[in-house]
């Protein structure tokens, strides 16, 4: 027997009846199908898997309908199948239940205790704070660049119009009048200046 589905009953047989190829879906279907069963619903064909089913008297309770030309064997497609399901979504567990509590589930809806509730969403908040604060530092960069383009174009604008302000002859008096102020700063006095000297 199987053992605790995923799916409850109903959602089991709404997920049957919407198949393409099903008429009609049986519902409380024996374990083991009967002569008067087949005939009563009047089923042309039985499909499962073709691994053997074993009963408490029987190695496959399926052995008298392939007997009978009446078995179809499904495929099982790799990957596709509700254990595979669970054990992924045992595995990402915790991003299950985070999102889930971010779409408005309860704790009781999601069978977990006050503390998981708040531990998930805690967790779910600093998610939201690194992301925000990933996008701020994005944006930061992005105008830092913008600003340092900007600055580097204003200082070159800034210091042409600085040099503009000194011709060249105003730069020559000033680097003069500069010069003789320093020498009369280093000369002691009493000492011939330059233009004492020339004379």
């Amino acid at each position: 027997m199987k053992g605790r589905t995923v799916l409850d009953e109903d959602e089991r047989y709404n997920s049957v009846r919407h198949c393409r190829y099903v008429d009609e879906v049986v519902r409380d279907a024996p374990w083991e199908i009967t002569d008067d069963f087949l005939e009563k619903h009047k089923i042309d064909f039985v499909a499962h898997d073709d691994i053997p089913y074993a009963s408490e008297d029987k190695d496959d309770i399926y052995a008298a309908i392939k007997a009978r030309g009446m078995f179809l064997a499904t495929q099982r497609t790799e990957g596709v199948s509700t254990s595979d399901i669970v054990a992924r979504i045992v595995r990402d567990y915790d991003v299950y239940v985070r999102r889930n509590l971010a779409r408005g589930y309860s704790a009781k809806e999601l069978n977990i205790s006050y503390l998981k509730e708040k531990k998930f969403r805690f967790q779910n908040k600093m998610q939201k704070l690194r992301d925000k604060s990933k996008q701020v530092i994005d944006s930061i960069g992005e105008r830092t660049d913008d600003l340092l383009n900007k600055w580097e174009e204003k200082s070159k604008e800034f210091v042409e119009n600085f040099m503009m302000l000194f011709e060249p002859i105003k730069l020559k008096n000033i680097w003069s009048e500069s010069k003789e102020k320093l020498m009369k700063a280093f000369t002691p006095p009493g000492s011939p200046t330059p233009s004492t000297r020339l004379s």
